[in-house]
C-alpha cells in the first residue's frame, strides 16, 4: 500500500523530509478496524513529531492523526461496526498514523462519518472536535445544558477562548456557543481570522496581539471566569492569571516554550486542567468509548446543521510532496481552519 513517512527527523524544507513509500497491507485482530483512508487532515502535532520524533532503526514514521474512510476488514472482537461502514477519527499517538492508503485502528475511538459532510469536510473534524469536547465537557466541567461551576451562574459564565481561529479554536467556539450558556469571547490578531471566529458564533473577538485585559475591558468585560488557551499560553500567561475571576479556571493544550509560574493561581484559588486527546488511547483507560460516543454526538450536530466543517484549505491528493507544502504552511503560523487532503 502507499504510504509517506520519513527514516529522519528534518525541518520541512530538508531533502526527503518527507518520502512517498511503499507498506505492507496490515491486518485487522481483537478490536481494530481496517479502514481504507480516503481524506486526512494534517495538525501541528504533526509537524512537531515530524521535527523532533527520530523512527526506530531503518524503519519509516507514519504521521497523521485524522483520517475520514470505509472499513474493509475488523477483528475478532469488534462490537459496534462492519465491514462498508464510514467512519472518523483521530488515532492513536502511539501507533502508525493515518497518511497511508489503509489503517489500523481500535474501535473505540472511531466514529460513524457525518452523512451531509464530503470527505474533506470531514476529515477537518475529528481531532479538534475531541480535544474541543474534551476540554468543556471532562476537563472544565460543562454540561450539554449550561455550565455546572460552583458560585457561576450558567448565564454568568465567561469563557475566554485563546486562538480561536485554528483547528481547535474554529470547533471549540462552535460546541461553546452551540451547547452552553457562556459568553464566549475568542482571540484572534488578523482582520481575516477574526472575521473568521465572528461567523462561527463568538460573541466577542478580541485582538490577542494587544493587551488581553485592555482588549476584555474594550468590550466591557472586567473579567472571566474560564480560560482555554490554545496557544502560546507562555507569552498570555501573566494576563490570563488577571483576567480569571477568582475561583475561576484555565484549561490548556500547548507546550509553553517557557515555564508558567502555578503559584501565581493560588491568590485567586484558580485551577489548572491539561488536555491531551490522545490519553485515553496511550493509557487504554476504562472511558476510552467515550471517543467513539463523542465522535457520534459531534456526527449528529453535523448532520442536524447545528456545526459546520472548519475546513481551511485542500491540499490536493495525498502525497509527499502535498504534505511538505501543508506541514510549511501550518508552521508558517498563518493558517485559518484546517488543512485537508484526499485521495492517493
Amino acid at each position: 500500500m502507499k504510504a509517506i513517512g520519513y527514516l529522519e527527523a528534518k525541518a520541512i524544507d530538508q531533502p526527503d523530509a518527507l518520502l512517498d513509500i511503499e507498506l505492507p497491507m496490515p491486518t485487522a485482530t481483537g478490536r481494530d478496524v481496517l479502514v481504507n483512508v480516503n481524506a486526512i487532515s494534517v495538525n501541528p502535532v504533526d509537524t512537531k513529531i515530524r521535527r523532533n520524533a527520530q523512527p526506530n532503526e531503518g524503519e519509516h514514521k507514519i504521521l497523521g492523526w485524522d483520517a475520514v474512510g470505509e472499513i474493509v476488514a475488523i477483528g475478532d472482537d469488534v462490537e459496534h461496526y462492519k465491514v462498508g461502514d464510514k467512519v472518523w477519527y483521530a488515532g492513536d499517538i502511539t501507533r502508525q498514523g493515518t497518511n497511508a492508503e489503509y489503517h489500523l485502528v481500535d474501535e473505540r475511538i472511531v466514529g460513524k462519518q457525518p452523512l451531509t459532510l464530503s470527505n474533506t469536510e470531514a476529515a477537518a473534524l475529528p481531532l479538534t472536535a475531541i480535544t474541543a469536547w474534551e476540554l468543556l465537557f471532562d476537563r472544565l466541567g460543562f454540561d450539554l445544558l449550561g455550565f455546572n461551576v460552583i458560585n457561576h451562574a450558567a448565564s454568568d459564565t465567561r469563557l475566554l477562548i485563546v486562538g480561536a481561529s485554528g483547528g481547535v479554536g474554529s470547533i471549540l467556539t462552535q460546541l461553546a456557543v452551540k451547547l452552553t450558556n457562556a459568553t464566549v469571547i475568542g482571540t484572534a490578531s488578523r482582520q481575516e481570522s477574526q472575521a473568521w471566529v465572528t461567523s462561527l458564533g463568538a460573541d466577542y473577538v478580541i485582538d490577542h496581539s494587544k493587551s488581553l485585559t485592555e482588549e476584555l475591558a474594550r468590550i466591557g468585560i472586567s473579567d472571566v471566569t474560564h480560560v482555554i488557551s490554545l496557544t502560546h499560553t507562555d507569552k498570555h500567561f501573566n494576563e490570563i492569571v488577571e483576567a480569571l475571576a477568582p475561583q475561576g479556571q484555565l484549561a490548556l493544550i500547548d507546550d509553553p516554550q517557557e515555564p508558567i509560574d502555578i503559584m501565581k493561581l493560588k491568590r485567586k484559588s484558580l485551577s489548572l486542567h491539561w488536555e491531551l486527546m490522545f490519553t485515553r488511547s496511550m493509557f487504554q483507560t476504562a472511558d476510552m468509548d467515550k471517543q467513539r460516543q463523542l465522535l457520534n454526538a459531534v456526527s449528529s450536530l453535523i448532520d442536524d446543521g447545528e456545526l459546520v466543517t472548519t475546513l481551511g484549505q485542500n491540499f490536493g491528493k495525498i502525497n509527499a510532496e502535498n504534505l511538505i507544502k501543508a506541514h510549511a504552511y501550518i508552521e508558517s503560523g498563518k493558517s485559518i481552519g484546517k488543512v485537508v487532503l484526499e485521495g492517493f
